[in-house]
């Protein structure tokens, strides 16, 4: 029997890309003392919207969507969190729970989808 798995999204930005590339798509790197909780989102839209109008918003900025599959096991742990509109649906996973997080990561991190930034 195959464990079962779900499929989240993490919307990042170019200098993160970088790092998680760093780890050879195999994790997100450590928060930043001002980032208590890493929030993958739960749906590919809601993932383009942040990516596209956030991490994208300026010339010169990309943003980037991440796909991946994490042990559901691992994520009944947590509660899901809407944080707006129904789409707006994200996991709230604690920044020194990010190691266990990551190695709950099934399969390489995916970049399914770049924003540049408007035109200057």
């Amino acid at each position: 029997m195959s464990e079962e798995v779900i499929t989240l999204f993490r919307p990042v930005g170019k200098n993160e890309l970088k790092l998680i590339e760093d780890m050879n798509f195999r994790g997100f790197p450590p928060r930043l003392p001002e980032q208590p909780i890493f929030y993958p989102v739960t749906n590919e839209a809601y993932a383009t919207q942040i990516a596209r109008d956030w991490n994208a918003k300026k010339p010169g900025d990309h943003g980037y969507v991440t796909r991946f599959k994490v042990r559901k096991a691992y994520l009944d742990g947590f509660e899901k969190q809407v944080v707006g509109g129904r789409m707006h649906e994200e996991y709230w996973i604690p920044a020194e729970d990010l190691p266990e997080f990551n190695d709950n990561i099934l399969e390489p991190i995916e970049v399914i989808a770049e924003f540049a930034g408007p035109s200057q």
